[in-house]
């Protein structure tokens, strides 16, 4: 099928899709439960037999039973979302990102025999106006800014893969508001995720952003006005709670970011917390582990094994039907059963600094190959990506799946053998010093996430991206 045969077909399918999607939002609110289950309809639809029947049973009887856990989440979100960002999410997040960029995902991974991710993370500039405890961005200064002309280039690039969800970070993104604005809205079919520390959301902005749809938040909060502004500065909290009343007021959708750490994990994980960040407006966050990344990092941060257990404990309770509360946090570094392990590298995600040099992970800043003489497959075919490609998974213990955090000789090694230079825009740091400040935590971990790993039923997945990965092959212990 030729190129503009592809365009018309994907536009009359878009089209098609947002008719249904129009047809289930206007009778949202007069039985919630019938168009939770018109939804699963439509999902069948264009899944087809991805999934299997009771899959699908499963997920209709679930969304149609006014007391599940999943229909009060969703009731929540659909009760404060404005309507424009609610169906423009349904098309980009739903339609694009989950149906047709997956389906376009896997087969370039079969194509280009490498990692094709399903999200790219960047940063449109290292500039921040905070300087929290620990963590490398606030050093970073006002050096670096990818330009429009960057950030169009690769969500274009990204697109031609099947990528459809950009996440934004840095530095502070909302330093470089009208650049995001005007990006979002040439590349209106696509999903945006803004990691933001709130500081700069303001009217006119949030104003902006429901004419135009597609950009949700990820709001940093560390739990009380006392562990959250002790780490990132006097006046934060009150800034956050006045971001979340303002995107609330205006329909947009927003979730949390929470690094926790040895100090604030009870704060930010208890149930007063978490019932006061749904009274906000907040229904889903993600939960990152302090990583001791740079020069000037605090390992004294790290949890604990003891701590980190409960983190693994409290996160599926949360999600669980045992608990009534309308939130579903999600664990970036514990969640690795769910996922097949480690997702960077390009496997899911990978990361573009603000001074364009593509790196593996957020965490992980080390990089031979850069956006601005590099196309978004050329990077993926880097000799660093290539070796997280080729070493996925890093560990048959999906609760110990990071090269760096868990398994620090593999991060040592993948440099070393690949060339790859760091990358820290501060002050360059060896992957000795990063790996030896890991050493003695990833040992300490072992036993404690070995134990419980013994007991972990592992899912059978219909889908691994491993190079080696047969479909009638499970997830591997």
């Amino acid at each position: 099928m030729n190129t503009s045969i592809e365009n018309l077909t994907h536009k009359m399918q878009r089209a098609a899709v947002g008719k249904m999607v129009d047809v289930v939002l206007s009778h949202a609110d007069k039985d919630r439960q019938k168009t939770m289950g018109q939804l699963v309809d439509v999902a069948k639809q264009f899944y087809g037999g991805a999934f299997s029947d009771e899959t699908y049973e499963h997920a209709k009887q679930t969304l149609t039973d006014p007391d599940s856990k999943w229909s009060k989440l969703i009731n929540c979100v659909l009760d404060q979302t404005d309507p424009n960002v609610a169906r423009t999410m349904a098309l980009n997040l739903g339609y694009e990102a989950f149906f047709r960029g997956t389906k376009m995902i896997r087969e370039n991974r079969i194509k280009y025999q490498c990692n094709i991710p399903w999200l790219i993370l960047f940063d449109p500039t290292s500039a921040c106006n905070m300087h929290c405890v620990g963590c490398w961005a606030g050093e970073y200064g006002h050096k670096n800014n990818l330009s429009f002309d960057d950030m169009d280039k690769i969500i274009t690039q990204g697109k031609e893969l099947g990528v459809y969800l950009y996440m934004l970070t840095g530095g502070e993104p909302l330093v470089r508001k009208a650049d995001i604005l005007k990006l979002a809205e040439k590349h209106n079919d696509v999903q945006f995720a803004i990691y933001t520390n709130s500081t700069l959301i303001d009217e006119p902005f949030c104003k902006e952003v429901v004419r135009l749809g597609n950009i949700a938040f990820m709001l940093s909060i560390e739990g009380t006005p006392e562990t959250n502004d002790a780490r990132r500065g006097d006046g934060h909290y009150a800034a956050v709670m006045h971001a979340m009343d303002l995107l609330k007021e205006h329909g947009i959708v927003f979730g949390t970011s929470i690094c926790y750490t040895r100090d604030n994990i009870e704060a930010v994980t208890n149930d007063e917390f978490m019932r006061f960040l749904c009274e906000k407006g907040a229904h889903f966050g993600f939960y990152f582990h302090y990583m001791p990344v740079g020069n000037d990092a605090a390992p004294e941060l790290m949890p604990t094994p003891e701590q980190r257990q409960y983190m693994i404990k409290r996160i599926r309770y949360l999600r669980s039907s045992e608990c009534d509360i309308p939130f579903y946090p999600m664990d970036f570094q514990n969640d690795g059963e769910f996922v097949g392990g480690c997702i960077a590298g390009g496997r899911n995600y990978f990361h573009i600094n603000s001074a364009g040099d593509a790196e593996p992970c957020v965490f992980i800043h080390y990089s031979n190959a850069n956006i601005h003489d590099q196309s978004i497959l050329e990077i993926l075919h880097s000799p660093l990506f290539m070796a997280y490609h080729n070493g996925q998974p890093f560990n048959k213990n999906h609760l110990r799946p990071c090269p760096m955090l868990e398994n620090p000789e593999l991060l040592q090694k993948m440099v070393h053998e690949t060339g790859a230079h760091s990358t820290d825009l501060q002050s360059p740091e060896t992957v000795e010093h990063l790996c030896e400040k890991c050493k003695s935590y990833a040992a300490n971990w072992q036993p404690t996430a070995d134990e419980i790993w013994s007991h972990t039923k592992i899912r059978e997945s219909r889908y691994e991206n491993y190079k080696d990965w047969k479909p009638s092959q499970p997830i591997e212990k």
